[in-house]
């Protein structure tokens, strides 16, 4: 389980989350969602201790984060980040068996069995034909599910990830989330795309201005009187198939005044 309470965090004289505050669940995924700016990465990095609350506290399984030596919290946290140091020159093999890191003593080779586990990552998000490439030559989506597959060579109980659908395509959004949903561990994932967030979250936290503004299941913050305050478009929400959609419009045109001008 992941606790935050009253977390705030400032970039000098800018605050960026103010009192946030958040549960994670064990076995359950957790989104983190709202606009550009609200605070959501910043948040997702006060869970990792990357970055240090101003005031506040992070509870990892009931234990201050900061008390949590680096070396087990490595073993108890897999991050999969955006900034994944795309220069190393290593091949994707080798990129995911750094998963098995914290596992081993200073020193320590890989064994056989920390290999197979690296193998097993790979095939599990569909990159085993990447073993052998150079991971700096991969696109963007190959980068996003070969980093996904260090952090379950990892095999952490918590997972925290930063818009892991970023750079996919709609087949491989929905697998890889359906991956993270069916692997029964704590998860907590940034997302942009609220339809995929009501899908495969278990709850969701909403933030505006870095404050949480709303926070439950899907079916209580994804409603029309919540979310259009906070993005500023108007929501329309329909069932399909006892699924929940979000349907938007922009609640006011940008391009008639421009057309008028240039006429």
């Amino acid at each position: 389980m992941i606790c935050a309470d009253g977390v705030s965090f400032a970039y000098g004289r800018t605050e960026v989350l103010r009192e946030a505050g958040l549960t994670a669940r064990p076995g359950q995924v957790l989104g983190l969602i709202g606009p550009n700016g609200s605070g959501k990465t910043t948040l997702l990095r006060t869970l990792y201790a990357s970055l240090k609350p101003s005031q506040g506290t992070v509870l990892l399984d009931g234990t201050d984060l900061r008390k949590v030596p680096t070396r087990e919290a490595a073993t108890k946290l897999a991050v999969v980040v955006q900034e994944h140091g795309g220069d190393m020159p290593l091949l994707v093999s080798e990129m995911v068996m750094l998963g098995r890191t914290p596992h081993l003593a200073a020193f320590q080779r890989a064994t056989d069995r920390d290999a197979a586990i690296a193998a097993d990552a790979l095939a599990r998000v569909g990159v085993s034909h990447l073993a052998g490439r150079p991971f700096v030559g991969l696109s963007g989506g190959e980068k996003q599910r070969v980093l996904l597959a260090r952090a379950l060579a990892q095999q952490a109980e918590h997972l925290l990830l930063d818009e892991p659908t970023n750079h996919l395509d709609i087949r491989y959004q929905h697998e890889i989330l359906d991956l993270v949903r069916s692997l029964g561990i704590t998860a907590v994932v940034v997302l942009h795309d609220l339809n995929l967030a009501a899908r495969y979250c278990h709850e969701l936290v909403l933030l505006k201005q870095g404050r949480v503004v709303a926070a439950g299941t899907p079916d209580e913050v994804l409603v029309p009187e919540v979310l259009e305050p906070v993005y500023e478009v108007e929501v329309r929400r329909v069932d399909v198939d006892g699924e929940l959609h979000l349907l938007f419009r922009p609640q006011h045109s940008f391009c008639a005044p421009a057309l008028q001008e240039i006429a």
